[in-house]
């Protein structure tokens, strides 16, 4: 995708520029287009197509096209161009997915992961506190993706400031896949990222943790990733979105209830998008990080709102009043005589 397309979303007075929303869907009745990530924090995902949760949940009737992705502008520039329906995307893209078509676009339905991302940072790169940092390279799966934004907030809250911004720390968006490489060669000093690559920095990168994000949130709790649908999609194709989350909720009870055997079939997954499976040293370090949840943690929503804000994302504190339809997904709990999830 162009950087030029991926800044465009982020420019607040141009909230038309996602495309036109009031055209017809092209999406057919008997498909569901579903983008992702080959991320731990995506592990629904990655467990539900392998073992054909939703394949089974949604019908012999409906084909499932997938598309993986690397961070969330990348989503949200798809599902404004209609190329996907639903997607697997962390807090910080769909408020901005939201903001910018005028709160039309997209919709959360359900939660997928609480916690699971953290600052990393070359053991020899000498910064052993945050006002270390000052002076650094550090590295952001994308530009406006949620540890982005979170890299960003963090940096204000300790009076520093990015580069571009008059400050003194190079904020360098870089694919995931090539932290790795550019931390060895000592061309990064340290990255926000999400899991698994956290853990594999540390594991395989010879960086240490400095900042786990659960420590900074409340009960170390905080949505990762969630589930958004095109709001167009969710009002035609309900039931099919209502299958989804269905399955949704059964792997995430599954994954809880084994560990062990959810941790080899994500892990097996990941080997096959990304070319290589975890070691299990990664594998158990990154699990231990993060939760897989249906609640979409909605608190965490607003702070992570907050902290675009204070990154300069936003002009202005978004109303996200209507950013929520957990219509479905309370429908899926109560069937399954399980709680349900409110957005306070």
């Amino acid at each position: 995708m162009r950087r030029l397309a991926i800044l465009i979303l982020f420019v607040a007075e141009m909230a038309g520029c996602g495309g036109d929303h009031s055209k017809p869907s092209p999406t057919a009745a008997g498909v569901i287009r579903v983008g992702y990530f080959p991320n731990l924090t995506h592990a629904q995902a990655l467990a539900g197509l392998a073992r054909g949760d939703f394949a089974r949940s949604l019908g012999p009737n409906v084909t499932i096209e997938t598309t993986v992705f690397n961070a969330g502008p990348s989503v949200i520039e798809a599902m404004f161009a209609k190329r996907i329906d639903l997607a697997y995307v962390g807090p910080n893209p769909a408020i901005n997915g939201y903001v910018q078509s005028r709160g039309k676009a997209v919709r959360i339905v359900a939660g997928a992961t609480s916690a699971g991302a953290s600052l990393v940072v070359r053991t020899d790169a000498g910064i052993a506190t945050p006002a270390d940092i000052d002076g650094k390279r550090v590295a952001s799966p994308q530009l406006g993706n949620t540890q982005d934004v979170a890299l960003r907030a963090f940096l204000v809250k300790h009076g520093l400031h990015p580069r571009e911004n008059g400050g003194t720390v190079d904020v360098i968006p870089t694919p995931n896949a090539q932290i790795i490489d550019l931390m060895r060669t000592k061309q990064l000093d340290g990255a926000w990222v999400p899991e698994p690559w956290a853990s594999r920095l540390v594991m395989d990168g010879g960086c240490r943790v400095l900042v786990d994000e659960r420590d900074l949130w409340p009960n170390g709790d905080f949505v990762t990733a969630q589930i958004i649908v095109r709001t167009e999609y969710l009002e035609a194709h309900r039931d099919m979105v209502r299958a989804w989350i269905d399955a949704h909720v059964a792997v995430t009870q599954w994954l809880l209830e084994n560990p062990a055997e959810g941790k080899q079939v994500v892990n097996a997954e990941v080997a096959k998008l990304s070319g290589k499976a975890l070691s299990d040293d990664v594998l158990n370090a990154a699990w231990s990080r993060m939760r897989p949840t249906w609640d979409p943690i909605a608190p965490s929503l607003l702070a992570c709102a907050g902290a675009a804000h204070a990154a300069g994302f936003l002009r202005e504190a978004p109303d996200l009043s209507g950013i929520y339809d957990l219509t479905e997904l309370n429908n899926v709990l109560r069937a399954r005589h399980l709680p349900e999830v409110s957005t306070h």
